[in-house]
């Protein structure tokens, strides 16, 4: 009855041993194995393990991209203007043993994580006018957050910590200068939409003369060219009236015309007083002869 005794009292104490020294690491952690206060081993791989019990420790770390939102915060821009600026940054546990080593703790490497964050983005604010920084294009934005970025990772990287993007969610005036700050924005909107209408207008008024005056050089060109054809085409017809009626056939025209022009000045009366010297008189003359 002792020997059974003792024998369950063995095999249960076998059976703590076991499974205080087995552990599973399911994917997307790192399990670092700790003896006397040193890391002996780092698992990554999903699976099962096992530790020496009562001696090794483990401490289980993600190993995956962790989202922190850091709290808003106030910055100076370069002509001392305040501006509240709110980050996110997206960073992850690249080298588990010297991250455990100089941080230990994802508290603690968020703490470090905004230290960087801000004194960066304060720094690069510095640099910059409260003008410039609200009219920013979102490429411009994008330059900015690439800067920050750089130099955060730049800072972390001998934490065993890689920064992948370090981006601003929100960028505002403080609320006791944000409305006058907008008034002043709109009214260099209103500037420089006059100034863009104005051009506008300039440039419609310059087109304008420009089509009018080859509007009238082409009516000018149209005029003289009709003008020209007219006038060939009249001295053609007395070209043609010439030689039509050169010598007997001219004698003969001349006659017509002339009874034309008799039959005109009578205006419907049977008698038409003629001086001596007129052509219809010579005519009536040379008939009598």
């Amino acid at each position: 009855m002792i020997k059974k005794a003792v024998l369950v009292c063995t095999l249960i104490f076998a059976l703590i041993i076991l499974f205080s020294g087995i552990f599973i690491v399911t994917e997307g952690e790192y399990v670092c194995i700790r003896r006397f206060g040193k890391i002996i081993d780092t698992k990554d791989s999903a699976g099962l393990y096992f530790k020496m019990p009562f001696i090794d420790s483990k401490l289980t770390l993600p190993n995956k991209k962790i989202l922190y939102n850091l709290p808003a915060s106030n910055v100076l821009t370069k002509d001392k203007k305040d501006m509240v600026i709110d980050n996110y940054v997206i960073w992850q546990i690249s080298d588990p043993v010297e991250f455990v080593k100089s941080i230990g703790y994802i508290s603690e490497a968020e703490r470090r994580i905004d230290a960087a964050v801000y004194n960066t983005v304060k720094n690069t604010m510095g640099t910059l006018e409260q003008n410039s920084i609200i009219n920013e294009k979102l490429s411009g934005r994008g330059k900015f957050d690439k800067i920050v970025t750089d130099e955060v990772a730049r800072q972390l990287s001998g934490y065993g910590i890689t920064v992948y993007d370090v981006k601003i969610k929100k960028l505002d005036l403080p609320v006791e200068n944000e409305e006058t700050v907008y008034e002043r924005m709109i009214s260099e909107r209103e500037k420089i939409a006059e100034q863009y209408k104005a051009e506008g207008e300039y440039e419609a008024n310059k087109i304008k003369n420009e089509v009018d005056k080859q509007v009238n050089i082409i009516i000018s060109e149209a005029k003289a060219s009709a003008q020209e054809l007219i006038g060939e085409g009249e001295a053609e017809y007395i070209r043609i009236l010439s030689e039509a009626y050169s010598g007997e056939k001219k004698e003969f025209y001349e006659y017509v015309k002339t009874l034309e022009a008799m039959k005109a000045s009578l205006k419907g009366e049977k008698t038409l007083i003629l001086p001596i010297d007129s052509p219809i008189t010579k005519y009536f003359r040379n008939i009598d002869n």
